[in-house]
């Protein structure tokens, strides 16, 4: 299935997604949507169900959400699934309500990890839930993956879990967790699940199925890539691995006084407040050597000489002394001669990396950082090797076992993915008395999404705050362009509602399309965790011209008149391309465009792994130009992070000042959240940086931590709010900065403090529900985003409304 138009050529040795053989149950055709009830099965035919998917979102059949894309991925398999969408959990009942699976349950808490999804950056609970109909919070339980698994173990106690998901897949090892403020287990620990699968699980959860449907026992599929189980202690299947021990830095031992070498023994003895015993032993032999004469002591130290010949003596002692020196004789080791030239290593396909255990990670901060820099490290799935984790000790002591990670889709398989019979609508059961999704029943995550196309998969960017390298990987997966038109099409001819505008083409990042390494050799070997930091890596192919052409191709298309680009822009990837950056600021910016440009200062940044602020400046540029000669008006968004780790009050401030400089005021800004298994987390949790090598007197960062800190690095992003200057004003004096304090135009805040209410409500509620906006006007050098007063971009809907949530991190 290695199709030409594939733009990474990694060697992929997999069974492709179409080359097994239906299970029986395919007979039964393809649902309109998977059911949800016991009488959506009878109408189907269906006895029972397959396989059942617990989903923490609401049903939505369409290829931005997990449980629709695993779901009808299954069923072209054959198999009959069923969804259980958003369960009570708090009794094992609704659990049941699709009746006992045949093969195995389908668990995953949702396309957003469940606590992200509850809670703020500063552990406040939301109110609301943009995959929920009516954008209702509370839905979902805390650690939702947790909760369901043994929920459907407590259902049908001998049925196989199945874990999937972003929230399984950033808890895989022992991570840290930032509601808790504490290391937790590997989930697989915690939900007690048979197996847990990683990244995007098309590939493994395919071979699954099959190989369960075959009456395999699920313990016994331990080759499968991309996913963790337990091993217990003398688990046979763990025989003949290589196993390479890192479980510990180097650390310096206790260090010893060196000894002067030009000391006597007996004089360093008495250097250390001792006697030596050999040299006492000898004199006591020498004094006994002097009482027995001195002749006894000359037949000792001289033979006696040859008769007639006065150096006899000496020639003598030099013809033995001749006969036994014999020349050196360097031998080959006989355990070391299959190693001639360079030193073998065990072959990368059986060999596993024993992190430090969950114990050690537990209570060693610089241990839990050289583990997630190993992890980081076998990212790649060319040359990634196993990874174990021992949790427990003794008679509880397991290995958590984690498979190299899968292996990326093909171009034809990525069209087959997305070519499935999606509904592209919520379930039935969620339509008001109208029969539509628009009023109070409305899914602001799929009205987000409901007029985009997803053109792609994975991100070599690497930022540090951001956990799509890390579930996606770093490969690029792109659709062909004739997939992608199919879809544009579906959505014209099908969709209720749209008007003309597709609201995206893009992806985690919305100009990686088809972009890639130039060699696949080099791509296979290559361990860096960016492709583009500190610089664009030499051998990245930046062709932006696939991109143009489908762009070109697609607002060409009869009945479209609009193609935006919503998702993050990578602005240094783009002015590699003045072609690229002419055809998207011409055709398709809706007024605005976000990119994230996060900070200006290099200490932060270099903990992001982000180019520098000058990038940013050179890309501003052409914008500005290119939508000057298309004679429109139009906003670049650049987006901040506030408390990153390696970030001092100096540099908010210095941030703070550039802002001003530049005339922005940014209305909502965003505080850094430590996500699990990010490598910005790891900074957070342990100050080093595990960018670089772990050791005990290794770079330490500086962690922005408390509320009154975090606080004050948000109130610099927003430097114009009145209740933030008696803050800030503290701030700057202890800083020895009140020279910024005043009322002219080089000052950042004034003197004066006018009345204000002490309390800043976010627009997030607002924005995801169905009030509508007024229009407002854009003030030039204003940040307006969406959230936040900027008119509402027309998605096609024919109805006002932003995005239901901040941003997609790049």
């Amino acid at each position: 299935m290695n199709a030409p138009i594939d733009v990474s050529f990694f060697a992929r040795a997999a069974k492709p997604l179409t080359s097994y053989r239906k299970y029986w149950a395919s007979r039964f055709g393809t649902s309109k949507f998977l059911p949800m009830s016991r009488a959506e099965m009878d109408v189907l035919g269906w006895d029972s169900c397959d396989i059942i998917i617990v989903t923490g979102d609401a049903y939505v059949d369409h290829p931005s959400f997990g449980m629709a894309v695993i779901g009808r991925m299954l069923e072209a398999q054959g198999f009959r699934v069923g969804i259980i969408a958003q369960p009570d959990w708090q009794s094992a009942d609704p659990f049941k309500a699709l009746g006992k699976p045949n093969l195995f349950f389908g668990v995953t808490a949702g396309n957003m990890d469940s606590m992200i999804n509850r809670y703020t950056a500063d552990r406040k609970i939301r109110s609301d839930d943009a995959y929920t109909p009516g954008d209702i919070g509370g839905k979902r339980p805390d650690r939702a993956a947790i909760v369901y698994s043994q929920r459907c173990r407590e259902a049908y106690k001998d049925v196989p879990i199945i874990l999937g998901g972003i929230e399984g897949s950033l808890r895989r090892i022992a991570h840290y967790d930032y509601w808790s403020d504490k290391v937790r287990r590997s989930i697989v620990v915690d939900a007690k699940c048979d197996l847990l699968l990683y990244g995007n699980a098309e590939r493994a959860i395919v071979e699954i199925a099959h190989r369960i449907a075959a009456k395999e026992p699920v313990a016994a599929m331990t080759d499968i890539r991309g996913t963790a189980f337990i091993r217990r202690t003398g688990d046979e299947t763990a025989q003949g691995w290589f196993e390479i021990d890192s479980t510990s830095v180097d650390a310096p031992g206790r260090v010893e006084a060196h000894v002067n070498p030009y000391l006597m023994i007996s004089e360093q003895a008495k250097e250390q407040g001792a006697s030596c015993a050999r040299e006492d032993e000898a004199a006591e032999v020498a004094a006994q050597a002097e009482s027995a004469g001195s002749t006894a002591v000359q037949a000792i130290i001289r033979p006696e000489p040859v008769e007639g010949d006065p150096k006899a003596s000496t020639s003598s002692a030099r013809t033995d002394l001749g006969s036994t020196i014999k020349p050196l004789t360097f031998v080959p080791n006989p355990a070391l001669s299959h190693m001639q030239g360079k030193i073998k290593v065990p072959p990368r396909d059986r060999s596993v990396i024993r992190l430090p255990s969950y114990e050690q990670v537990k209570s060693d901060a610089v241990l839990y950082a050289h583990a997630n820099r190993v992890l980081h490290l076998e990212t790649n799935p060319g040359n990634a090797r196993a990874l174990v984790q021992a949790h427990g000790e003794g008679a509880t002591a397991r290995d958590v076992w984690i498979t190299p990670p899968p292996i990326p889709l093909t171009t034809a398989e990525m069209d087959y993915v997305f070519d499935l019979p999606y509904a592209r609508a919520p379930h039935p059961a969620y339509q008001d008395e109208n029969g539509s999704h628009d009023g109070a029943t409305k899914i602001p995550a799929w009205e987000m999404i409901r007029f985009s196309v997803n053109i792609m998969r994975g991100c070599f960017g690497g930022c540090t705050f951001c956990s799509i390298t890390e579930h996606e990987g770093r490969i690029i997966q792109s659709r062909s362009e004739d997939s992608v038109i199919r879809e544009i099409e579906a959505i014209r001819d099908t969709v209720k509602g749209f008007t003309g505008a597709i609201s995206d083409l893009g992806g985690p990042t919305a100009n990686m399309y088809r972009i890639g390494c130039k060699s696949p050799e080099i791509e296979a070997a290559c361990r860096k965790p960016s492709c583009v930091y500190p610089g664009i890596c030499q051998n990245l192919n930046t062709d932006h011209n696939p991109l143009i052409k489908m762009y070109r191709r697609a607002r060409a298309l009869k009945g479209v008149k609009k193609i935006l680009i919503s998702s993050g822009l990578r602005y240094d990837l783009a002015v590699q391309s003045p072609e690229y950056v002419k055809e998207l600021v011409t055709h398709h910016v809706g007024g605005y465009l976000k990119i994230a440009p996060e900070h200006t200062e290099q200490g932060p940044l270099t903990k992001m792994m982000k180019p520098g602020i000058g990038s940013y400046d050179k890309f501003k540029q052409m914008f500005e130009k290119y939508s000057l000669e298309a004679g429109k008006k139009q906003f670049l968004i650049p987006y901040f992070i506030a408390a990153h780790p390696g970030t001092s009050d100096e540099d908010m401030m210095n941030l703070a000042i550039w802002l001003k400089k530049n005339g922005f005021r940014a209305d909502q800004v965003q505080t850094f959240y430590p996500s699990p298994m990010a490598t910005a987390t790891t900074m957070y949790h342990t100050n080093k940086n595990p960018l670089r090598k772990i050791t005990r007197d290794s770079e330490t960062v500086d962690i922005v931590r408390g509320d009154k800190r975090r606080r004050l690095h948000k109130a610099f992003l927003r430097y114009h709010d009145a209740n933030n200057w008696p803050l800030l004003r503290e701030a700057l004096k202890a800083m020895g900065r009140a020279d910024l304090i005043g009322n002219g135009k080089h000052h950042l805040i004034p003197t004066f403090q006018p009345m204000t209410d002490g309390g800043y409500v976010s627009a997030r509620k607002k924005n995801s529900t169905t009030v509508a906006l007024k229009p407002v006007t854009p003030v030039k050098g204003r940040i307006l985003t969406q959230h936040t007063g900027l008119p509402p971009r027309d998605n096609g809907s024919g109805k006002s409304g932003g995005k239901p949530f901040a941003r997609k991190a790049r």
